[in-house]
């Protein structure tokens, strides 16, 4: 079970990467509330830490330069 839920929350976090680099949010908090309309609502769980929030960010920033 736990394998599986290991696999949600990195298909999660390919999504939010895949949101990130769309250039239509401005940051994880916007990815986040993304991903919940979608039907991710563990989506908080997913972003929790730090690294992924910013590596978020940043694809975010990089994809608005563009």
């Amino acid at each position: 079970m736990m394998h599986s839920e290991d696999g949600r929350l990195q298909a999660l976090r390919a999504r939010a990467y895949v949101l990130a680099e769309s250039g239509r949010y401005d940051g994880a908090h916007a990815v986040e509330r993304a991903l919940v309309a979608e039907g991710w609502p563990n989506a908080g769980v997913a972003l929790q830490s730090s690294y992924t929030r910013k590596a978020i960010s940043e694809r975010c920033l990089a994809a608005k330069a563009h």
